[in-house]
C-alpha cells in the first residue's frame, strides 16, 4: 500500500533558510526544496511539525528563563 502523500512548502529567505531541507524517516532520507510547494509521504510532514513545535517549546523556555533573570 502507498503512503499517502501530503502538501507542503517550507519558508525561504536569503539567510539562515535558503538551503534544502534534509529529513529522514525510518532510514528513508529525503531533500525538501524551500520556497514551493512539494507532495511528502505524510510521515515527513508530522516530522517537520513535531520540530517546529519543539522548536517553538524551545523559544518560550528561553523567553522564560530571560525573563526570570531580569534581560
Amino acid at each position: 500500500m502507498a503512503e499517502e502523500k501530503v502538501r507542503i512548502k517550507l519558508f525561504k529567505d536569503n539567510g539562515r533558510y535558503k538551503s534544502d531541507l534534509f529529513v529522514s524517516v525510518n532510514g528513508v532520507n529525503y531533500m525538501i526544496r524551500r520556497g514551493v510547494e512539494v507532495e511528502v509521504p505524510r510521515a515527513v510532514a508530522e516530522v517537520l511539525e513535531h520540530s517546529q513545535h519543539q522548536d517553538d517549546l524551545t523559544a518560550a523556555r528561553i523567553a522564560a528563563a530571560e525573563d526570570a533573570a531580569g534581560k
